[in-house]
């Protein structure tokens, strides 16, 4: 009798694998420990208002698109537009022609600087560039090219030429873009302007590169969660079994067994792992494996990977309001990118007091100073908010260690509470007047409860952070397909901790590629 493949983890790339093994007709059991899956994917439901729980939009990066076309699954995707403002002033991204109007807006701001935002637009057209020849084409992995010779011929050769060109290019910007932008101009608040939307170290490349992204984004109608579910129905209905509420805590490499929480075990062919790479190599036991060499690499990995940060973390303000989306539209787009102030974040010292009132301080400071992601769903898709009221998502990158600390200390319930009230007041009294006195319910989601949900090390939302000395994957675009390669026998790793940089399509990527080697 063959045994199935097992997939852990419910993510996007768990989900992609399940449904390539499933569409091949194998027999395949996917394993989430949550009541859902999605992951990073996913909406909810709170008093009539629909919210994202993760990822406030989607990026085809040539990679969405031909998957769910391949799959054979019709979503139907809305506009996603892309606002970016600072203090009072608001742009709305159309086009690559809206680069004019980024740049005219930070020289709204830094008169003096006018000379250097020229020099840092050129440098993000020529990275457009890039990004055009990156994402130029459907991603080939999604495509029959056995049926389409033509298309291989005048399409993907004269790509991959166009590609090879480009790559030595790309690397050449993998620096921290905080390092490259100084190399531009000296005005810090200006560079924070532009560099504290990314994450802390963020390579040149893939920051400055998310002007094109922007122009990239779609919305799922019905909520970002409409993409997991389709996968997950495509997986049920190809014979796939999915077993949400399930953990699972050791892995028998020798015997091919794994063992969930409550103690039953099943017999695997293959298995990908889908989810926190760290947790995988505390619950292999490689200890009887016959194989000395792969017993070595085993312990190895896991060796390099024990010191290793999870990448940044967010907390989430979710606000239901009292106003018409109408109101919030006549602001922003539906994605909105948002400073209150051009002091940036470099003019405050980290966080070196131990009191909660030093460190209430010092949050509060922060609050003021960050860059918040705003997104509005009922702008996309009405039915998501009753008829006249709004939800607002408000993130803010935030340090999961200062978190932690503060959990440890006993106070973290008025932490939340502290964080919901300077955030309204910050955009009360700044881009959305009147809002404090239009709240009616409000939830907070920190990097706590984001490591609790995913079990993503520091409640990282996009894998291993930028400020590791070594990455401890693939973090080399032409080798990405032997990022979910393991030295576990039998066992393939997918999602965002196999590559880096990483994010949606890299997830839905290294899932395709994981479930083609083991089908293989």
């Amino acid at each position: 009798m063959e045994h199935p493949i097992l997939i852990i983890g419910g993510g996007m790339a768990g989900l992609t694998a399940a449904a390539y093994v499933s569409q091949a007709d194998r027999k395949v059991i996917l394993f989430e420990k949550q009541d859902k899956v999605g992951g990073l994917v996913n909406s909810f439901d709170y008093n009539g208002f629909t919210f994202d729980g993760g990822i406030r939009a989607i990026e085809n990066s040539g990679i969405v698109t031909p998957m769910l076309r391949q799959l054979g699954l019709e979503i139907p995707f809305v506009n996603n537009g892309v606002s970016i403002g600072i203090t009072d002033q608001v742009i709305r991204l159309k086009s690559a022609e809206s680069l004019g109007d980024y740049l005219d807006l930070l020289r709204s701001q830094f008169p003096e600087s006018s000379l250097e935002i020229d020099h840092f637009g050129r440098e993000i057209e020529k990275i457009m560039g890039y990004m055009d020849v990156l994402y130029g084409i459907d991603n080939p992995l999604f495509l029959d090219l056995k049926s389409n010779p033509r298309y291989l011929v005048r399409t993907i050769l004269p790509w991959m030429v166009k590609y090879l060109w480009t790559m030595p290019k790309i690397d050449r910007l993998s620096q921290p873009v905080t390092e490259y932008l100084k190399k531009i101009s000296n005005n810090q608040a200006l560079i924070d302007m532009i560099a504290q939307h990314f994450f802390q170290d963020t390579p040149t490349f893939f920051a400055l590169s998310y002007f094109s992204l922007y122009l990239d984004y779609q919305y799922p109608k019905g909520g970002t969660g409409i993409l997991s579910d389709a996968l997950k129905n495509f997986i049920l209905e190809h014979g796939g079994e999915i077993r949400c509420s399930t953990e699972i805590c050791a892995i028998d490499p020798q015997g091919q067994i794994v063992r969930d929480a409550s103690g039953q075990s099943w017999m695997y062919q293959d298995l990908v792992w889908c989810a926190d790479l760290k947790r995988l190599y505390e619950i292999v036991d490689e200890t009887m494996l016959v194989d000395a060499r792969a017993r070595q690499a085993i312990a190895k990995q896991r060796l390099a990977m024990a010191d290793k940060s999870g990448g940044d973390s967010i907390l989430t303000l979710y606000l239901a309001v009292d106003q018409s989306p109408d109101y919030f539209a006549s602001i922003a787009n539906p994605h909105f990118f948002y400073t209150p102030r051009t002091t940036g974040l470099s003019s405050l010292l980290p966080c070196s007091g131990n009191s909660q009132a030093e460190i209430e301080s010092w949050i509060s400071d922060y609050l003021d100073l960050t860059t918040y992601e705003i997104s509005c769903p009922a702008m996309r898709d009405p039915s998501l908010a009753p008829p006249g009221q709004t939800g607002l998502i408000i993130s803010t990158l935030f340090d999961y260690q200062l978190v932690r600390k503060i959990s440890e200390s006993g106070w973290y319930e008025s932490f939340k509470e502290s964080c919901a009230k300077k955030i309204i007041a910050v955009l009360d009294q700044t881009i959305y007047p009147g809002l404090a006195s239009k709240v009616i319910h409000q939830i907070v989601a920190t990097p706590l409860t984001l490591q609790r949900l995913t079990g993503n090390t520091d409640g990282a939302i996009t894998g291993w952070a930028f400020t590791n000395t070594k990455i401890p994957v693939v973090h080399n675009m032409p080798k990405i397909a032997q990022s979910v390669l393991t030295p576990i026998p039998h066992v393939y790793q997918a999602g965002q901790w196999t590559y880096s940089p990483s994010g949606l399509p890299i997830s839905i990527l290294t899932g395709k590629l994981a479930a083609d080697r083991l089908l293989k």
